[in-house]
């Protein structure tokens, strides 16, 4: 469930040392929601750091406002370093985000000078680890797993990651994929076609735009059966689920898509639900058009092999086209075996950066 206050330590005094190092005059302190200037300072320095890893800034102030806003402060949490003018030079924010597994952002300017970006650095990850014990203590497990990413090529991250107890566990392609406006017609309906016994279905939605909750629900029940044996998969509840995903500025519900398995005997009937896809709106930068994002995609195991996740990635493709959208992104793990990436390279999606996984067990005490 999602708990009703949130499970994090809210000053962040109770965490950081006294005289955590930065220069005179400097502060620890939260960012503050309402202050348009902190949010857009905010956005700046998470559009630096994107630019500064991949080449290109996509973030916007809506993607600063799931982090701090008010909203979502039941499960994360935001730290900032302020310099002696009050301006942030650093920003953390960590997520609650499912039994076990604590997401964490991790941003230091880069015109810093490096003993000052060390400090700020060393703040951020000294806050982290007590907030690893606070959610850890909250939701009563043994140790609390921290998760963050990095840029393949962020060398500056990495040496601080790995100076805090992080291990590098895990390479992530980022792919994309373009679209032309041809592709609308790659299957006959993105809101519902049959190929090969299978149904391909947005999920239902009632005059009010709002979706049949069992529709959202056998996708949640896909998703955790497929996702099972995957790589630092944790179960995550149907409400934790649907928080987090309408909490991105993407989210749209006819982004949401089924695969029923058909009754030979019945193939009007409802079928039964093998595959489901997630998608999302990437907004584009610059006056370039919008695109298409998988965050999510899986296939219950005893439907593999019938071409499930070749229809809904045609789907999703189709869709973007008929929407006059330009490229559909996804990510992919690049140490599974699955060989689903051969899938998606397949279809002509194309690896544009990489990305990594750093992870850091705290022990919570008894």
């Amino acid at each position: 469930m999602i708990p009703e206050e949130s499970r994090f330590e809210s000053d962040p005094d109770e965490l950081v040392p006294e005289d955590p190092g930065l220069p005179a005059g400097w502060q620890v302190a939260s960012p503050d929601p309402s202050d348009r200037f902190d949010v857009a300072r905010l956005t700046h320095l998470l559009r630096a750091h994107e630019r500064h890893g991949r080449g290109w800034a996509g973030a916007g102030v809506d993607d600063v406002l799931v982090e701090v806003s008010e909203a979502g402060l039941r499960t994360r949490e935001n730290v900032v370093v302020r310099d002696e003018a009050g301006e942030i030079r650093a920003w953390g924010s960590v997520h609650d985000r499912a039994g076990g597994r604590m997401l964490y952002m991790h941003v230091v300017e880069r015109d810093l000078p490096e003993r000052v970006a060390d400090a700020c650095s060393d703040v951020l990850l000294e806050w982290a680890a007590g907030q690893a014990l606070a959610v850890g203590t909250a939701r009563g497990i043994a140790v609390q797993q921290i998760d963050t990413g990095a840029f393949a090529d962020d060398e500056r991250q990495h040496r601080w990651l790995a100076a805090a107890g992080f291990d590098r566990v895990r390479t992530w392609w980022q792919m994309t994929r373009p679209v032309a406006p041809e592709e609308a017609d790659l299957v006959e309906d993105p809101a519902s076609w049959t190929g090969r016994g299978v149904r391909f279905r947005q999920v239902r939605q009632g005059a009010d735009g709002m979706p049949e909750v069992g529709d959202v629900r056998a996708v949640h029940d896909v998703l955790e059966e497929a996702f099972r044996d995957h790589f630092n998969s944790r179960e995550e509840t149907f409400d934790e689920f649907v928080h987090r995903l309408q909490e991105d500025p993407g989210h749209r519900w006819d982004h949401w898509w089924l695969a029923e398995l058909l009754d030979e005997s019945d193939p009007d009937g409802p079928g039964e639900p093998v595959g489901a896809l997630v998608g999302t709106v990437s907004e584009g930068s610059g006056g370039a058009p919008d695109g298409s994002y998988v965050s999510y995609i899986g296939v219950r195991a005893a439907a593999r092999g019938r071409g499930v996740a070749k229809g809904l990635l045609r789907t999703i493709v189709a869709d973007a086209a008929r929407r006059g959208r330009d490229r559909v992104g996804l990510e992919v793990d690049a140490d599974s075996s699955t060989g689903a990436d051969q899938l998606y390279t397949s279809l002509g999606w194309r690896t544009k950066y990489v990305t990594e996984s750093w992870h850091r067990d705290v022990p919570v005490p008894g």
